[in-house]
């Protein structure tokens, strides 16, 4: 079972938009998938028109099992651990547990026959919820702006990793919300070789059809499945295989 987790320290970077449209890919090519949605604005479970059941306090204190709380979707091959607003105390949920930093393995380890992929959506910030997710993950995926201020941030995760003996979780940053009429945006682009071997030569473009995701409620492959957003998200995909089989 790969874990997989759209993730980090900065909001308003795709994290969602991310996690939802991995997720479908994965389920697409028949692997049974299960997204967990761990940010407490439920925003996964919305865009993929699934209602929390509103145990999310039972499941991180060992109260329930995941098999009680996960929903199907409307896709083939595609569950959903839904969030809820209990999550925004989670990181006194994991404060209250004897071995915080094992509590989203203890989670998933049920369920380790059951799914062939976890991908994880992850509410931004470095909390004990997200040193819980790093033992969790065998990989993160780091949405990025072209931004000096992202970058900025990554390398802050970077360090982080580094400095926390993170060495067995790998890492895979991509730039996203790129638009190629900005001149920061395409210096950043052509930057990306000294980011080696963190950084992914795959990219997600700046466009519209990925805004409408939570208005449609669906994955970009449902409404716009020849856009540059959806064709952006297959190569994401790919690479981020092709680098974890490697």
């Amino acid at each position: 079972m790969q874990v997989i987790a759209s993730y980090n320290i900065k909001g308003g970077v795709g994290k969602t938009t991310t996690a939802v449209n991995v997720a479908w890919l994965a389920a697409n090519e028949g692997k049974r998938t299960l997204l967990w949605d761990l940010d407490p604005q439920s925003a996964a479970g919305y865009c993929l028109r699934v209602k929390s059941k509103g145990h999310g306090s039972k499941l991180l204190r060992g109260k329930s099992d995941a098999g009680d709380v996960i929903r199907s979707t409307d896709y083939e091959n595609l569950d959903l651990l839904p969030s809820d607003f209990s999550y925004r105390h989670v990181d006194v949920l994991l404060h209250e547990d004897k071995n915080p930093l094992k509590r989203l393995q203890k989670v998933l380890k049920p369920l380790h026959d059951d799914y062939d992929v976890v991908v994880l959506d992850c509410p931004p910030g470095l909390s004990l919820l997200s040193e819980a997710m790093f033992r969790a993950a065998d990989a993160l995926l780091v949405p990025t702006l072209p931004s000096i201020l992202s970058l900025r941030t990554l390398k802050m995760l970077l360090d982080f990793r580094k400095e926390n003996k993170l060495k067995d979780m790998r890492l895979f940053a991509f730039l996203t919300m790129v638009d190629r009429r900005k001149k920061l945006h395409n210096e950043v682009m052509g930057s990306r070789g000294r980011m080696r071997p963190w950084m992914l030569e795959s990219y997600i473009p700046y466009v519209s059809e990925l805004e409408q995701l939570a208005e449609r409620r669906e994955p970009v492959f449902g409404y716009a499945p020849q856009g540059r957003g959806a064709e952006a998200y297959i190569s994401l995909w790919r690479e981020v295989q092709g680098r974890m089989a490697g």
